[in-house]
């Protein structure tokens, strides 16, 4: 009944959380087998969380990255550094969400804030439109796989599983993608003819390189300070982000802090000096000193602003979040997570097989749900079934994102088809066609992510 109750409320066009909590209340009065003061009992247990006070801090820091003129720094690195190859601005586009991907957290955030940079730009340069669009839909996809990651917290809360490891487990499936989507670039490029975008000049691809070793040079530098040579860990972190202000002065990098963003996420909780949820905050603090202190492209207007965004999306996904937080227990206490249970596992007990339908599952779903409260319905339903057959939970959870962030991308729900057809200002249909190519790599990359788990579980095994 409770199944029924809720494919008619969303068959009557009412949105899916409202959907969710109407079908749980409907369910509890028609029975009478619960007070229905249980709703709103469960749905604000639901969101009284400590993890979950990641999701605005994220949400926030992802705002002011996107104001401060982060993202027009971040492209010009991109530009210097592939900008040259055949097909350049395709390779662009797929570096900067890469590097985007590290601060915003959500795929609808790249595709909005970076998505409309690279899709003019492409243009001017004479790439299709349609081109233009597929290559930024598949390249948003990499915003939550690579931390941090909103659905990776939402998902890290419903499967009780550490977030810091769910976000370790993304970098290296992140890195898969992104060599993906750019032979896949390379390949139109070389079927179409196309050569560079910009002019290769050996300055300022120096400059850019000199970047990305700093990137990866000062991590293991404070490494070897702090284990090899005993040094105090907070002043060896304090004096290297003063050395990180002072190079950046001196050399006047494009993007050298924004992109050390992730690093500092990511190394600050694989060394124990913050939760993930204190990282939000950091990330929120280093985004700030960015805006308002070092390149001065924040105001307190444009802050204010900032805010009011940030409370309005929080407001949009925590509620969706208690409304499938009810939903999750009605779909528990009714047993219909046991019965699909049972199904399943009398149907085949071979992982593979499991994994196989699960992923069709979730595809299938994705195309119709958005991801946070496609996370909260499914978790309590296929994350059992996945335990008892031996799959790993935070190996489930890499495999589950990808899915839903690939049902973005489909007809008919997908938010980041409706943001680029509005940015681009191509029909829905157009924008649809224009993405089905870069399926290709997407679901490739899901194939490999989904039957090799060492990919994704080597890191937080490494640190966990």
């Amino acid at each position: 009944m409770l199944k029924i109750f809720f494919l008619v409320f969303m068959a009557g066009g009412i949105p899916v959380a409202v959907a969710m909590a109407g079908a749980s209340l409907a369910y509890i009065l028609v029975s009478g087998s619960l007070p229905p003061f249980v709703v709103i009992h469960r749905m604000v247990s639901g969101i009284d969380s400590f993890p979950l006070l990641a999701v605005p801090f994220f949400i926030l820091a992802g705002n002011l990255m996107n104001n401060a003129g982060i993202t027009t720094r971040i492209y010009n690195f991109a530009l210097a550094l592939v900008g040259w190859l055949k097909g350049g601005l395709g390779h662009v586009n797929v570096l900067g969400s890469v590097i985007f991907a590290g601060m915003s957290g959500t795929a609808i955030a790249d595709a909005a804030g970076l998505g409309t940079i690279e899709i003019k730009a492409m243009k001017e340069h004479g790439y299709s439109t349609e081109f233009a669009v597929g290559v930024t839909a598949a390249s948003a996809t990499l915003g939550p796989i690579i931390p941090p990651s909103l659905p990776f917290v939402i998902y890290g809360m419903m499967a009780n599983v550490s977030v810091g490891a769910l976000f370790l487990a993304g970098i290296l499936p992140g890195a898969l993608l992104a060599i993906l989507m750019m032979l896949t670039v390379a390949y139109f490029a070389h079927r179409n003819g196309w050569g560079g975008d910009v002019k290769f000049s050996s300055t300022r691809f120096f400059k850019a390189m000199c970047e990305l070793a700093v990137v990866i040079g000062w991590p293991l530098l404070i490494w070897l300070l702090v284990s090899k040579l005993g040094t105090p860990p907070q002043l060896t972190v304090f004096a290297g982000l003063a050395s990180l202000f002072v190079l950046d002065r001196i050399f006047k990098f494009e993007a050298l802090l924004p992109i050390m963003t992730p690093v500092l996420l990511i190394g600050g909780m694989s060394t124990g000096l913050f939760t993930p949820t204190e990282g939000a905050i950091a990330a929120c603090v280093w985004a700030m000193i960015l805006g308002f202190a070092w390149y001065k492209t924040l105001s307190w207007k444009m802050f204010v602003k900032v805010c009011l965004d940030t409370i309005e999306t929080t407001s949009t996904v925590l509620f969706i979040v208690a409304a499938a937080s009810i939903f999750g227990w009605m779909l528990t206490a009714t047993g219909v997570t046991t019965d699909i249970a049972s199904w399943v596992l009398g149907f085949t007990k071979e992982a593979w097989v499991f994994l196989l339908l699960a992923n069709l599952l979730m595809l299938f779903v994705g195309c119709f749900l958005e991801p946070t409260a496609a996370i909260t319905i499914l978790v309590p339903i296929l994350l059992p079934i996945a335990t008892q057959l031996g799959v790993d939970p935070i190996h489930f959870g890499l495999v589950m994102v990808l899915n839903l962030m690939i049902g973005l991308l489909h007809p008919p729900m997908g938010m980041v088809l409706f943001v680029l057809a509005r940015v681009a200002g191509l029909s829905f249909e157009r924008t649809t066609m224009a993405i089905l190519p870069w399926l290709i790599p997407l679901l490739l990359a899901l194939v490999v992510i989904t039957y090799v788990p060492s990919l994704v579980l080597w890191l937080p095994k490494m640190f966990f």
